[in-house]
C-alpha cells in the first residue's frame, strides 16, 4: 500500500482541512485515548486522528485516502476487544473517530423503526427508544460507551440476544461509504425486501474492513409491561442444562434473559466489586440470572417465575433462588452478571476466549476445555459465564494463584488454541461476538476453510481494491 510521500503529505493535510483543525488530531498526546485498547493488549501510533462530523465528511476522507493509499482504522467507542479498533505501530495510519456522528435522525414509533448515526452510543439509542415509548433491546455492560457503529461493524450479541437476536437481527438498513469514497444510501425501513444480494449483512460483522457504516435503521420493539428478575443457585452445570430447557417451556417467549456464571466467577464480583454480594444463603457451583418479560401488567412475569423456580426446586435442580422486589434489586442481582469482566482486573492476568458452542454441548465443553487448560498450565483459575441459551461463553482463565502475571500471559497462543480445539471439535466457533480483529487472525486461518477464506478475499479485494480499510484486521 505503498504510495509517494509527498502524495501522501499532501493527502494528509487535506484530509485534515475536511475535518477542520479542531478535530484532526496530530499530537501523540491528544491522540493517545484513541491509540489504545481498554486492557492495553493492543497499542499503536496515529499519523493523524480525524474526528469527520458527518457522512459527507466520511465520504470526502475516504476518497483522499484511497488515492493516496493511506490505511483508515475505523474507531467507535474504543471498546472492542480483540484489536479491531487499533492502528498499526508504524505510525502509517489514520483512526476514523465516528464520535461526531451522533445525531438520532428519526424516531418512528407507529412504524417500530429509528434511524441513528454511528457515534451514537448503545444507551443513547436505548434512551431514544425509550421516549417514544418502545424498546432497542440490545444491551452490553459497555452500552454507555460503545457506539452503534462499532455494535454493528462486529455484529455484536449481549443478553437479549435470546429473545430479540444479535445486532444483525435488529438492523432494517445502513447507511456505508465505501473505500472510495461512495455512500451506498441503504436507510431502508422495511421488513422484506427481495431485491438481489443483501448488502446490509455484508457490511455487518466485516469490522470496518469492507466499508464505513455511518448511519442504520433499527427495528424497535413494544416495552414489556412488566419483568421479573431472579438469580438461582444450581449444583452442576447439567442442573444449568435442565433450568434453560424448563425455563424455555414454561416461559417461551417471555423469557427474555438466562445468564449462567460459575461459583469462581461471583466470587471475583464480590470481591472486587464494591457494593455488590451474594444475595442467597450459601455459595453454589453455579449461578443463573434469569429475567422473564410479559406483555401484561398485574404480576404475570413474576408468578410464572416463581412457579418456575418452585417446579426446578421440587426436581433438584435449584438449590437457592431469590426474586427481585423492587427495581434496585432487580439492578443489583444484574450487576453482578455485568460486573463479571471488570472484577477479573484486579485478580491478575486473564487469557480470554469469546466462543459458542451448540447449547446442548455447553456442559461437555466446559468439561473438555477445563482438561485442555489445567495441561497448558497447571492450576489456571477458568472464569465462566455467559449467556446460555445462544450457546456464547465467555471463557476466561485466569492465572493460578502466586503465578507471575507475564509469564502468564505469555502462555496465550497455547493457551487459546487448546480451548479452540476444543470449540472445533463440538462445531463451535472461537468467535460468538467480540469479532476477529488482529487476535484472532491466525486463529481464523485454522478453522475456516481454504474455499471460505478465498471468498472472502475476494470480497475484500472486489470492495477495498487498494487495501485500506482497517489492514491488518480479519487477515
Amino acid at each position: 500500500m505503498a504510495a509517494d510521500p509527498g502524495m501522501r503529505e499532501r493527502a494528509l493535510v487535506r484530509m485534515a482541512e475536511v475535518v477542520g483543525a479542531a478535530h484532526a488530531i496530530a499530537d501523540p498526546d491528544a491522540q493517545m485515548p484513541y491509540l489504545r485498547e481498554l486492557r492495553g493488549l493492543y497499542a499503536g501510533k496515529a499519523a493523524l486522528v480525524l474526528r469527520p462530523g458527518s457522512t459527507r465528511e466520511v465520504a470526502q476522507l475516504l476518497a483522499i485516502a484511497n488515492e493516496a493509499h493511506i490505511g483508515i482504522v475505523p474507531q467507535g467507542g474504543n471498546t472492542g476487544l480483540v484489536g479491531g479498533q487499533t492502528p498499526s505501530a508504524d505510525g502509517s495510519q489514520v483512526v476514523l473517530s465516528l464520535a461526531r456522528l451522533a445525531r438520532v435522525r428519526a424516531v418512528n414509533a407507529a412504524g417500530g423503526t429509528m434511524i441513528v448515526e454511528a457515534g451514537v452510543t448503545l444507551a443513547d439509542a436505548q434512551a431514544a427508544a425509550e421516549r417514544a415509548e418502545r424498546l432497542f433491546p440490545l444491551s452490553l455492560a459497555s452500552e454507555a460507551s460503545c457506539q452503534i457503529g462499532g455494535v454493528l461493524a462486529t455484529n455484536a450479541g449481549g443478553v437479549a440476544v435470546l429473545a430479540y437476536g444479535n445486532a444483525r437481527a435488529l438492523t432494517l438498513g445502513l447507511e456505508v461509504v465505501t473505500a472510495d469514497g461512495q455512500v451506498w444510501d441503504g436507510l431502508r425501513t422495511l421488513k422484506k425486501d427481495n431485491t438481489g444480494y443483501d448488502l446490509r449483512d455484508l457490511f455487518i460483522g466485516s469490522e470496518g474492513t469492507l466499508g464505513i457504516i455511518t448511519a442504520a435503521a433499527l427495528k424497535l420493539y413494544p416495552r414489556p409491561a412488566e419483568t421479573a428478575v431472579a438469580l438461582a443457585a444450581l449444583p452442576d452445570i447439567d442442573a444449568v442444562a435442565a433450568l434453560f430447557r424448563l425455563a424455555e417451556a414454561r416461559g417461551h417467549a417471555g423469557l427474555t434473559a438466562f445468564e449462567f456464571m460459575s461459583r469462581f466467577t461471583l466470587e471475583l464480583v464480590t470481591k472486587h466489586i464494591p457494593g455488590t454480594r451474594l444475595p442467597l444463603r450459601e455459595p453454589a457451583p453455579w449461578y443463573v440470572l434469569l429475567e422473564l418479560s410479559s406483555p401484561e401488567p398485574g404480576g404475570m412475569a413474576e408468578a410464572t417465575l416463581q412457579r418456575l423456580l418452585a417446579e426446578a426446586a421440587e426436581r433438584g435442580v435449584v438449590s437457592d433462588a431469590v426474586i427481585a422486589a423492587t427495581l434496585a434489586q432487580a439492578q443489583a442481582l444484574w450487576r453482578l452478571r455485568e460486573s463479571a469482566s471488570e472484577a477479573q482486573r484486579p485478580e491478575g492476568g486473564s487469557i480470554k476466549h469469546d466462543v459458542s458452542v451448540p447449547v446442548a454441548r455447553i456442559p461437555q465443553f466446559l468439561a473438555a476445555a477445563g482438561m485442555a487448560v489445567e495441561r497448558v498450565c497447571p492450576g489456571a483459575r477458568p472464569v465462566t459465564f455467559g449467556h446460555y441459551g445462544d450457546g456464547n461463553v465467555h471463557y476466561n482463565v485466569m492465572q493460578p494463584a502466586g503465578m507471575d502475571k507475564g509469564a502468564f500471559l505469555a502462555l496465550w497462543e497455547p493457551m487459546s488454541h487448546a480451548v479452540h480445539d476444543v470449540v472445533a471439535s463440538l462445531s463451535g466457533s472461537i468467535s460468538a461476538e467480540h469479532g476477529i480483529g488482529q487476535m484472532k487472525r491466525q486463529e481464523l486461518l485454522r478453522f475456516k476453510s481454504p474455499l471460505e477464506i478465498a471468498l472472502m478475499r475476494k470480497i475484500k479485494a472486489a470492495l477495498d481494491r487498494n487495501g485500506i480499510l482497517n489492514p491488518g484486521k480479519l487477515f
